[in-house]
């Protein structure tokens, strides 16, 4: 991997955690129920506060734009969604959890002069990220700039997720990987357990048609492991993705890009000391 993509991947891991809180955190939790969604599970607010910037989103939108889920459970929470509570009043309520959260899990810092300073270098590069053809990057830069710098914070590292998000779903295009056999690729190389990619709704007959065929393409072994082919594969759909989302990160230079790593390792610190988050998920944080 080169330095330039190295950098831009681990810009990713210091952002991720920073975005991915509103789907775990207890105050988001508590004003999706103030909106009148289910909280006994976190996916009616987790459709709804991730696709509340594309609008009223119908399902087969989501679908495409989130593109793990299965269409069937993407069913079961859209457009429903929209009738607990219209796209504008989940952002407003969306906008509050990120503050409490924050609040929160970064005490003084939400406020701090460094986290101020991060947000400016981050805006720069946020506001150079190209959005044409990425519809959830796109959708979120369009939503105005909060003026505190804890919810600047979060919309950058929104943006920039969904811009990398965006960028890696035209790299599992590119390799002829469909929704369920990324993650059934995902899982061989050992990105996370199998029993964490359940969470994405996908029934066992789907996943074993997925793994038939991706055996058919020499890319899985029996025991469900990736073959070499397969390891390579993956290898080059995550080079892609870092290609594709690393133009925005050139808006820095070398001593910018430290300094802002240097400023967010706190802050990156304070939500994975929190225990907000789950140990193992989707993405493969630290393990691609």
């Amino acid at each position: 991997m080169s330095d330039e993509l190295g950098r831009t991947r681990q810009m990713w891991h210091l952002l991720e955690p920073l975005h991915a809180v509103l789907y775990y955190a207890p105050e988001a939790f508590e004003e999706a129920a103030a909106l009148g969604y289910r909280t006994d599970e976190r996916w009616p607010s987790y459709f709804a506060w991730r696709a509340a910037p594309l609008g009223d989103a119908s399902a087969a939108r989501v679908a495409v734009t989130f593109h793990s889920f299965s269409p069937a459970m993407v069913d079961e929470h859209v457009p429903a969604v929209w009738s607990v509570a219209p796209p504008a009043d989940v952002l407003a309520a969306r906008t509050r959890a990120v503050d409490r959260t924050y609040r929160t899990l970064l005490g003084e810092a939400y406020a701090a002069a460094d986290t101020a300073e991060a947000v400016a270098l981050l805006r720069r590069v946020t506001e150079t990220a190209d959005t044409a053809d990425r519809p959830l990057a796109a959708a979120n830069a369009a939503l105005p700039w909060p003026d505190e710098p804890h919810l600047a914070l979060w919309h950058a590292a929104t943006v920039l997720r969904e811009h990398r998000g965006d960028g890696h779903l035209a790299a599992l295009a590119r390799a002829e990987l469909d929704p369920v056999e990324s993650l059934v690729s995902f899982a061989a190389i050992g990105a996370a357990a199998p029993e964490v990619f359940a969470s994405r709704g996908w029934s066992d007959e789907e996943w074993q048609d997925a793994s038939q065929r991706l055996l058919k393409r020499r890319l899985l072994r029996g025991d469900g492991t990736a073959t070499e082919a397969g390891r390579a594969l993956r290898a080059e759909v995550e080079r892609r993705t870092d290609e594709a989302a690393a133009a925005p990160w050139r808006e820095l230079g070398g001593g910018e890009r430290e300094r802002l790593v240097e400023l967010l390792g706190p802050l990156w610190v304070a939500v994975i000391g929190s225990g907000v988050l789950p140990s193992e998920t989707t993405l493969g944080i630290g393990k691609v």
